[in-house]
Formats: structure tokens, C-alpha cells, sequence
């Protein structure tokens, strides 16, 4: 699950960054409004993180700019103001939820959940392949029953395969959905990933194929 988290302090956004990607979400950061709103322009994510005092470009303006464009993504509001008016003002706008600083991680890790599930409702809370389960409450596998423990890369390229179960998947879409703007997007890595994923998957009837020139694709094994 990719985030972007918009925040110009840099202490309060280096520690929810490495909280955030401890929970195993891929996270980019903008510290001003100018770059956000190119970011949102050019990228996707599945939720927005906005404070609302940002240089450049005030985080109101962001998010006004992003619905102009009926850009749906869910935008949670960050601030330190937790009056009612700029509550309702920020919802008004266009925001999906409102976090008064200062929070809990896991409160603030429950409402991107929560979020996400009301996105896409018709998906329903789990995802299944063969006996492969994805929680997307709990955001946990599990195999026949038993939870499956990943690492936060692997775990995001089963997460986008799960998702689009018996589609074809590229490679690059791998790399867009693992990789964060800081990180060194790397082809042979999402080849390491699959492989290991592969190995912790042989206990199940779910497989990842490769469709050379194509990409990869989760599906049933054959009986």
C-alpha cells in the first residue's frame, strides 16, 4: 500500500515515515505544497497524509487542487488544530477523515485501514486465492489458516498480486507500488522478491506465474 505523506517538518515526517514503513507501507514524502501537488499529479497512491500548514502551497489549496482534478484518493488531515470549524472547513473541502496532532501511530494506522476498506467496499474485508488469505482489515496473510510473516517489500508485491489476482502484472507496476521516491527502483529485486515469495508460497494451492515479457500473475495452482 503506497502512501504519501505531505508534512514540512522534517522530524514529526522522518519518524511517521519509518513508523509507517515498520507497518509495512511504502511511503513517499513531500515537505512543501508546490511538490505535492506535482506528486499527485504524477503518481498514485492509495491514501494522501496532508498537513495543513505547509510552505509554497497551503495544504487546503492541495487538496482543493486534487479534487478539481475529481481525484478520489483518501486525503486523512494532520494538524494541530482541532477546532470544529476547520474540521468541518477541511471536510467540506474534499478530506476523508481529520487527526488532531499530537496522535498515536496505531490510531493513525487504523484510520488509513479504515479509509482504504471504505474506498473499495465491494472488494469485501478478505481477498482469497486457492487457500491464500489477505486480511485487508488486518492487512495479514495467511495459508490454509496459518499467518504468513513478510517483509515489507514482499509483502507489498503479494499485497498488489492479490489484488489483481488473475491479471497480468508488470514488472514495472511492481516498481511504482514497492519502491518509494527515495528508494532506487530496481527491476532485479522485484525478481529476488517473486523468488522468495515463491519458496514461502510452496505449501499452497496459489502460484505465481511468469508470463515472460509480460510480467506475473496469481492464480490456483493447476490440480
Amino acid at each position: 500500500m503506497k502512501l504519501l505523506l505531505i508534512e514540512d517538518n522534517e522530524t514529526l515526517a522522518h519518524w511517521l515515515t519509518r513508523m509507517l514503513r515498520e507497518n509495512n507501507f511504502t511511503v513517499d514524502t513531500a515537505r512543501d505544497g508546490d511538490v505535492a501537488d506535482r506528486l499527485l499529479q504524477t503518481e498514485t497512491y492509495d491514501v494522501v497524509l496532508l498537513d495543513l500548514m505547509l510552505p509554497k502551497l497551503g495544504g487546503k489549496h492541495v487538496l482543493r487542487r486534487l479534487r478539481e482534478r475529481r481525484n478520489n484518493v483518501p486525503v486523512l488531515i494532520l494538524t494541530a488544530s482541532g477546532s470544529v470549524d476547520e474540521k468541518v472547513d477541511c471536510l467540506g473541502a474534499g478530506a476523508d477523515d481529520y487527526l488532531v496532532k499530537p496522535f498515536e501511530v496505531r490510531e493513525l494506522i487504523a484510520r488509513i485501514k479504515a479509509l482504504v476498506r471504505r474506498q473499495a467496499p465491494e472488494q469485501g474485508a478478505e481477498l482469497v486465492c486457492a487457500d491464500l488469505v489477505y486480511n485487508t482489515g488486518t492487512r495479514q496473510f495467511a495459508i490454509a489458516g496459518v499467518p504468513l510473516a513478510l517483509p515489507a517489500r514482499e509483502h507489498a508485491v503479494l499485497e498488489i498480486l492479490m489484488r489483481r489476482q488473475g491479471k497480468t502484472v508488470s514488472k514495472t507496476a511492481l516498481m511504482d507500488g514497492v519502491f518509494g521516491l527515495d528508494d532506487e527502483p530496481s527491476a532485479d529485486a522485484i525478481e529476488i522478491y517473486i523468488h522468495r515469495l515463491r519458496k514461502k508460497l510452496e505449501p499452497c494451492r496459489a502460484a505465481i506465474m511468469t508470463l515472460r515479457g509480460l510480467g506475473y500473475l496469481l492464480r490456483e495452482k493447476d490440480a
